[in-house]
């Protein structure tokens, strides 16, 4: 399993003299209740600086425990995060964004006040503190635990301030609401000079350019989307039949669940189309025309058309939502269950038995786009969950390019981020009863593939790891909105690589680029270029697979699927 070992700390920044995520100078100390700093101590914290917008609510001094030897220094809530700062800790100015002392509110699966060695209370968003805590524990939903004792002589206001401003600022999920993340003149790097490590596709030139790379040349880029006014959880552009015109997209979505009608995943070089799509509204009455446009799109200028329906024998968002939690609760430190019977308590929580039946499926599903010229639909009621998980593997499991390291990363961005994967939801960061990690759970099945097939993959354990630990760090929008709209929408409070409409605009605005927001690809800020390089699979052989879109006959070397449990195999292709 791609997490690791049992009771381990998870984060992937293990180093002490990593920096804590945070940008400008220091900020005041706000808040209700919260004393003005008085020592060197909190002085030396806040000069490593906030986040923009963040502001401190309240700290104390404290002992980070469980680790040999025990760590002294001050815990710090702010309205975006849970920071431990330990004593002497400096900045490093080359990674200025991250940090293992970091929690942020949205990570936080459960927080617990001890008193003693009997007096335990679990606190909920908006709960009261009974009593005046000798230590916290804050579980991560990343697997990690910060366990936190406060010293006595005195302190004990500062212990109970610190705990009840965890409380409200969860209550609050300022996270969710009001952070807007970090633009690069905030992080001190000139917009003008950098430039997103991969294509973020927000601009018809990067779809245009991705379609030729495909080889796609029965498609074309599609604008109608351009300003959100057919669905805001697509992206602004994506790709379609030469012979559909712009209105007959938008008549025929218009049938489809929140209009997200077929377009194109991915054009296999041998011919095949893989086309993703929402479910048909049932009470929806379309005309002959539509029929025709849904049928040519379907088709894609195939004679052969294989619609498949992507829940069929996949695991529901709340079954896996139930598996994480299991998972999550057999793996961290303070779990119960005995070292003899841990095993089966993993197979308990059905965890590996749900990544089985996603690799199974993209499997067969791979099989088909492989075996024969023909357009494949992945249909989804909501087109935004488990259609991606499938495209994605089977592009992994199909394409050579998607298993190198820059491959990887834009098929995140082009299947899941601009596809508009609710990452927010289901990560837990709108409070909504909708979560469930469908991500992490796409993660953990590249990382089964990544163990079987070592020498196919470019990028490492390492690198799925950090991309792990960076869906709740609140320095960047990736994953900390739902749809593309949400995260390029024009407000006060953030901007964008490039502009971008929104219904209501007689004209585009003016200007072409502004101030780039980060994104989750721009390692460099928050790794070490040593940490970089552990990114890089050391068995990866570039030459091993080079026609890997060939029928297996001729020598493709697509990848086998081997059941995570029991050990035997399928070929993809």
């Amino acid at each position: 399993m791609w997490w690791g070992g049992r009771g381990q700390s998870f984060n992937v920044t293990p180093q002490k003299e990593e920096p804590e995520m945070g940008l400008s100078g220091p900020k005041s100390v706000q808040g209700s209740g919260m004393p003005e700093p008085r020592s060197h101590q909190l002085g030396s914290c806040l000069a490593s600086g906030c986040l923009p917008g963040e502001q401190i609510l309240a700290w104390a001094p404290g002992v980070r425990k469980g680790l040999e030897p025990e760590l002294p220094g001050t815990l710090i809530c702010s309205n975006l995060r849970v920071t431990f700062q330990p004593c002497g800790w400096q900045r490093s100015e080359e990674t200025p964004l991250s940090s293992e002392y970091d929690f942020s509110l949205a990570n936080i699966g459960r927080l617990e006040a001890v008193n003693g060695l009997s007096r335990v209370q679990l606190l909920r968003p908006g709960s009261l503190l009974k009593f005046i805590p000798e230590e916290i524990l804050i579980h991560g939903q990343d697997f990690r635990l910060l366990r936190v004792g406060f010293e006595a002589g005195g302190l004990e206001p500062q212990a109970f301030q610190v705990t009840m401003a965890i409380v409200q600022a969860r209550a609050q999920n300022s996270q969710a609401q009001q952070y807007a993340g970090i633009t690069l003149s905030k992080a001190g790097q000139s917009s003008g000079s950098r430039k997103p490590p991969i294509p973020l596709l927000e601009t018809s030139e990067d779809w245009e350019i991705e379609r030729k790379k495909q080889g796609a040349r029965g498609w074309r880029v599609s604008t109608v989307n351009e300003r959100f006014d057919v669905a805001t959880s697509l992206p602004r552009y994506f790709w379609v039949p030469n012979r559909t015109l712009d209105s007959e997209v938008r008549r025929a979505f218009g049938h489809f669940h929140q209009s997200r009608g077929p377009r194109l995943s991915w054009h296999h070089p041998g011919g095949s189309d893989l086309l993703r799509s929402g479910g048909f509204y049932t009470a929806s009455d379309p005309n002959k025309d539509d029929i025709r446009v849904v049928e040519s799109m379907l088709q894609a200028g195939h004679s052969d058309v294989v619609l498949v329906d992507t829940m069929d024998e996949l695991p529901s968002l709340a079954d896996v939502q139930l598996a994480h939690l299991r998972l999550r609760a057999l793996c961290l430190p303070d779990s119960s269950v005995a070292e003899d019977k841990w095993l089966s308590a993993l197979d308990g929580t059905r965890w590996l038995d749900y990544v089985r039946s996603c690799l199974r499926k993209a499997s067969d599903i791979s099989v088909l786009v492989t075996s024969r010229v023909r357009s494949v639909v992945l249909q989804e009621r909501g087109d935004r969950d488990f259609n991606g998980l499938l495209s994605s593997l089977v592009q992994l499991l199909s394409a050579p390019e998607a298993r190198t390291l820059l491959g990887f990363q834009s098929l995140v961005q082009r299947e899941w981020v601009a596809a508009g994967h609710p990452f927010l939801t289901r990560l837990g960061g709108t409070g909504a009863s909708e979560e469930a990690p469908v991500f992490l759970l796409f993660l953990d099945c590249v990382w089964q593939l990544l163990q079987q097939s070592p020498a196919e993959f470019e990028f490492s354990e390492f690198f799925l790891l950090a991309l792990h630990d960076s869906v709740r760090v609140p320095d960047t929008l990736t994953f900390l909105r739902d749809t593309p709209w949400e995260r390029g929408k024009q407000s006060g409070q953030f901007n964008t690589y490039t502009q971008v409409y929104t219904a209501g605009y007689a004209q585009p605005p003016a200007g072409n680029s502004v101030n780039p927001q980060l994104s989750v690809w721009d390692w460099d800020l928050r790794y070490s270029k040593e940490q970089i390089l552990q990114f890089h699979n050391l068995g990866y052989d570039p030459e091993h697979c080079p026609d890997s879109w060939l029928p297996r006959q001729q020598g493709c070397c697509c990848l086998d699927i081997w059941d995570p449990k029991s050990g035997s195999g399928d070929a993809a292709t």
